[in-house]
């Protein structure tokens, strides 16, 4: 019964984690270096501390790319993990009252949260998705610097400073080429897996989303199918609704939520924009929302969430964008 109720918190940073294992209501600490020779000694650690590794708990915080390597170690030795969102955990703290904050502090607190809320699993991406997420990031990034170098090659222009120029353009002449070359790689990735193949074929034919948004989706997002239903992908992108009304008096304007990826809201918003234009769905249902008096900025918002909704739809049924889609619902109905 005591091993049935061992939980492990652990805060990860850069270079160390800091655990704490929660057994019947008391905490054991310790410290290590987070490395793959940290990650054995936890593994040795917690068979010392007579934990029953088949039913111990292991739960972290979904910091950066510091977790992940630890979280695969846990997972390939069989232990079960869960990978929760930091809003979650310091919203647990909150309603704990908690006033200091250190490193062995928080460990405690993520133990505590993982016994009393007992978070999904966490089940790793292929390496074939992994993969594709860290080279669409590259290709981000490398874009990202190219606009910066464009802002300084107009900047040299404008101040006549001609040579600094010319090695700018070099700059970014080369960086264009690496992003092409980036861009095949990345389709011959997509290619060589017939599974992420299917899916980005499927995501391919809704209106709106491209081949640079493919790849982020299936690198970033992985198997849309492991979401319960549009909600929970909505939700996990941070692009619901997030009310806040109260009684008569509190009647502040509707947002969206905001507690998803960054990075994946960014990716979704040029392809909303586009699928405002062309996708026929979308427009039809963005020119509603502006009849009833809803703002662009909340329209862009909504046709995000309704992007998400079309992804989903097309991953989870296995078949492409159909455009007619509600009206053959409607003539079914009607007996047409």
């Amino acid at each position: 019964m005591e091993q049935a109720q061992s939980v492990v918190g652990i805060d990860v940073s850069k270079k160390k984690i800091d655990i704490a294992l929660l057994r019947n209501g008391k905490t054991k600490s310790k410290a290590l270096n987070n490395t793959p020779e940290g990650h054995v000694e936890l593994l040795a650690w917690l068979v010392d501390s007579k934990v029953d590794m088949a039913t111990v708990h292991i739960c972290m915080e979904a910091t950066g790319v510091y977790y992940e390597a630890l979280a695969l170690a846990m997972h390939d030795a069989g232990l079960k993990v869960s990978v929760v969102n930091p809003s979650c955990i310091k919203g647990f703290g909150r309603s704990e009252n908690i006033r200091n904050k250190n490193d062995t502090i928080d460990s405690a607190l993520i133990a505590r949260y993982c016994a009393a809320m007992k978070p999904e699993p966490w089940v790793p991406q292929p390496l074939e998705q992994r993969q594709l997420r860290a080279w669409s990031l590259r290709v981000q990034s490398l874009k990202d610097i190219r606009q910066q170098e464009e802002n300084r090659h107009e900047a040299h222009v404008i101040s006549g400073m001609t040579d600094v120029a010319a090695h700018v353009a070099e700059h970014i002449k080369w960086i264009d080429d690496q992003i092409k070359k980036l861009e095949k790689d990345i389709d011959d990735h997509i290619d060589r897996h017939p599974g992420l193949k299917h899916d980005a074929e499927l995501l391919a034919s809704i209106p709106g989303i491209g081949a640079t948004t493919v790849a982020r989706i299936l690198g970033h997002l992985g198997d849309v199918r492991r979401f319960k239903n549009a909600k929970a992908l909505s939700a996990f992108l941070g692009v619901t609704p997030k009310h806040n009304t109260s009684g008569t008096s509190v009647k502040g304007r509707s947002v969206i939520c905001r507690t998803g990826s960054t990075s994946m809201r960014a990716a979704l918003f040029m392809p909303s924009m586009v699928a405002y234009r062309y996708n026929p769905i979308v427009k039809q249902f963005a020119e509603r929302l502006l009849e009833t008096g809803h703002s662009k900025k909340a329209v862009i918002c909504a046709i995000m969430h309704k992007m998400t909704h079309l992804i989903y739809g097309v991953i989870r049924t296995g078949k492409p964008f159909d455009a007619n889609y509600f009206s053959k619902q409607l003539a079914i109905q009607d007996g047409i």
